[in-house]
This record gives C-alpha cells, structure tokens and sequence, in this order.
C-alpha cells in the first residue's frame, strides 16, 4: 500500500506538472498537448486509437514471444557449447550497436510488406536482453549442487532440468520484464518503416497533421501498453519464483 501511495503520488505530481507547464502561454500549442486536451482526445477518437492499438498489441505479443523461444533456445545451445559461446557471443553484442532506425526499412525489403516484418523488429529488440540473461542464470547454478548432480550420476540434462534451469528463472524473468518494455518501441519503429494502421503509424501521421492531443493520446495509450506488459511479466515471476520473495523478505 505504501508503495503503491508514492507511485500514486509521483503520477499525480508528473501529471501536475505537465499541466502546468502547457498552461504557460509561452508554450505553444502544437508543441505540448495538455493532460487534459490529451483526456479529451482519448474520449473522442477512442475507437480510431483502440482500433489501432490492438494491431500495435498484436505486433508486440507476437514478436515478443518470438524473441523469447528463439533467446532461450540460442542460450541453451551457448551454455552447452563453449565454442558457440565464444563466437557468437560478440557479435550478438555487436547486433545492438546497429541502430533499429537504420534496419527497420531493411526487415521491410527482406520480409515484404505485412505482420512479418515488425515481428522480426520486434523480436530482434526483445532478442537481446532475454538471451543474455538467460545464459547468465544458466551459468549462475550453485557450484555445489552441481557437483552433488554428477556425483549422483545424474545426466546432463538431468542436471539442466533440476538445477541450472531453476536457477536460471529470476534472470530470465528479469530479461523479460526489459523486453517487454521494449517491444513497444520495436513495433513503433516497424511501423514507422511501413504500416496502414498501427498505434505507431497513427503517432506519426497525427504529427504531420499537426493533431497533437491525439499524438499525445497515442503515446499514453503506448506507455499504458508498455507498463501493462511489464506489470504482466513481473506477474508471472511472483508466480513462477516464489523463492524470490521469501529471500527478499527480511
């Protein structure tokens, strides 16, 4: 409850502030949409902006979830394999030196225009932080229960599935949490590269167009997007690391 008070706080304190600073007459308009401009904008175009954050949410999940088998499969195969790891480690670390901005409209001429596309943004954004944290928490194992694994002639995946994978979960959940804030950006960008609906595409032509209360109210729909998906992910590992909370406690 009393975190839950301070967060209350802050927001109404962040929204205070933004209502006030857009108030100011030497702010213009088509600069800074209200909070309250922004409410309004919601209520009068809510089906156009729902409509098209369901395409964006669709996008996200779905690129999300990719991201998510092919980052464990590809960690497993580097926890099992020290020559994977070795080579194939830099240049997924090199990957995320290529700004998104840069292969976006690539993805677009590679995969076609369509779902595909943003899919393989999406889950190029979210690949990242959930393979590196899953093969860290694979690799974070008690040295000890190892040991007593092999002693007890257990096999390697014996050892895997009671041990390594266990261990390895509060990373992965920590991986995930940062890839689903994210995906959102990753759709964002796909469908600034190419789309015909999509919350990001709609950001987009509203700025052109100069409607900037829906710009605003688009971007708080992505936000609530981005927190919910985070809040979902924290979730399902109070639920899967129950462990986490017992140590935390004091």
């Amino acid at each position: 409850m009393r975190r839950a008070l301070v967060a209350a706080l802050l927001l109404a304190a962040f929204v205070a502030a933004w209502q006030l600073v857009a108030s100011l007459g030497a702010v213009d308009d088509l600069t800074l949409a209200s909070p309250l401009e922004t409410l309004r904008a919601l209520r009068s175009n809510a089906s156009l902006l729902l409509g098209d954050a369901a395409v964006t949410a669709l996008e996200v999940v779905l690129g999300l979830a990719l991201a998510v088998v092919l980052g464990v499969v590809f960690a497993l195969g580097m926890h099992f394999s020290g020559a994977l790891r070795e080579a194939a480690y830099p240049l997924l670390v090199a990957s995320q030196a290529v700004p998104i901005v840069v292969l976006a409209p690539v993805f677009v001429l590679a995969f076609d225009f369509g779902l595909a596309p943003k899919l393989a943004i999406v889950a190029l954004v979210c690949f990242f932080p959930v393979t590196v944290n899953v093969l860290d928490g694979l690799r974070s194992g008690d040295p000890e229960r190892l040991k007593l694994m092999r002693s007890l002639g257990f096999s390697r995946l014996g050892t895997l599935r009671r041990v390594e994978l266990p261990a390895a979960l509060p990373s992965f959940f920590s991986g995930l949490k940062v890839a689903a804030t994210v995906s959102v950006i990753g759709a964002v960008f796909g469908e600034w590269a190419e789309a015909q609906e999509g919350l990001g595409r709609r950001v987009l032509l509203d700025n052109n167009n100069l409607q900037t209360p829906r710009v605003y109210a688009g971007i708080v729909l992505l936000t609530l997007m981005a927190v919910g998906l985070f809040a979902l992910a924290a979730l399902a590992e109070r639920l899967a690391c129950p462990w986490n909370r017992e140590e935390a406690r004091p």
